[in-house]
């Protein structure tokens, strides 16, 4: 007789009963927000690694909703890490401030959704420089205004890895 569960899987033999634990992937989106693109990427739990997924078109600061929700659904995303764009001395920016209410916003949405997603907010100084310097390298941008938010948002899923409890869900934080 076999028994699964979210945590662990029993195997019963006629002698004895061995546990294995079942560890469940989760997919895990990281959003490099901005008010007129927002990069994209994709993360897997098990692996600890992200792809660019892509880059969306934001009007003045907001997704097309039903396109960005959909995408959640359809890949069985669990949480998504918003960047927060603090200032280098890690005060509030105008812009960290809009990301801020994009991240409730969202939580507000994939709520009403009924969907069991954790949205939370994760530091991201320095991802855009990073992204150009590595796409530069590799080749993946020809000139210096060539997008690469996609590229940030997989160095911010990195930084969240490196360091989860670095995020900061956002029903935890006090709306400015």
């Amino acid at each position: 007789m076999m028994v699964e569960s979210d945590t662990s899987t029993e195997i019963e033999t006629a002698d004895t009963a061995v546990v294995e634990p079942v560890i469940k992937p989760h997919l895990i989106l990281a959003l490099d927000y901005g008010v007129k693109k927002m990069g994209m990427a994709l993360g897997n739990t098990i692996t600890e690694t992200a792809r660019a997924f892509d880059i969306l078109a934001m009007n003045n600061g907001q997704p097309d909703w039903d396109n960005l929700l959909g995408i959640i659904k359809v890949w069985g995303v669990t949480k998504v890490v918003v960047g927060l764009p603090l200032n280098m001395d890690g005060s509030s920016s105008m812009l960290s401030k809009r990301a801020h209410k994009f991240a409730r916003r969202l939580a507000h949405r994939v709520m009403e959704q009924h969907l069991p997603v954790v949205v939370s907010l994760c530091d991201e100084r320095l991802t855009s420089v990073a992204a150009r310097e590595i796409a530069w390298d590799n080749g993946w941008i020809k000139h210096e205004r060539d997008p690469i938010d996609d590229i940030s948002a997989c160095i911010l899923m990195s930084t969240y890895f490196a360091d989860p409890s670095s995020s900061i869900a956002i029903d935890a934080i006090k709306a400015d």
